[in-house]
């Protein structure tokens, strides 16, 4: 029997859920990260080193390679559990390096946003794309092997 603490949500409803987290999240991080690469590499390489994260040139590349990367694979419903790791991984280092110590709302300085899209991109990663995605249009298109 389904009560208010385990909602009978219909799989159509899931699936939309799904597609319009995954296109807000991949959004957010696609400004973000052609923001990043409009700036330039080297500038927000020294951007990241003036905040003490270590291998700035590293931290750069991971973090154009998970907003924009991550973005788009995110936007599109492909590869979403790599893709959402991804995300996780330059959300961990962001908060790590940069937020940790500090309160949560952004406006002070803290780590709300990196926090909401660590949590986002980690329960994208856990779940999947959805049935409105490249994946599932895959999925749907590779021959079941034994």
């Amino acid at each position: 029997m389904k009560t208010l603490t385990t909602p009978a949500t219909p799989a159509p409803l899931r699936d939309v859920a799904l597609l319009v987290a995954r296109l807000g999240l991949g959004v957010v991080l696609l400004t973000h990260g052609l923001d990043k690469l409009d700036q330039g590499f080297g500038t927000t390489a020294d951007g990241f080193a003036a905040m003490g994260i270590p291998a700035p040139e590293a931290a750069a590349a991971y973090a154009l390679v998970a907003e924009i990367g991550g973005g788009a694979l995110l936007i599109a419903g492909l590869l979403t559990p790599v893709a959402g790791l991804l995300v996780v991984g330059q959300m961990a280092g962001a908060f790590w390096f940069v937020h940790r110590g500090t309160e949560v709302m952004a406006a002070a300085g803290g780590w709300e946003l990196v926090g909401v899209i660590g949590f986002l991109a980690l329960v994208l990663a856990a779940t999947g794309a959805g049935r409105i995605s490249l994946d599932a249009l895959i999925e749907r298109r590779t021959p079941a092997t034994a």
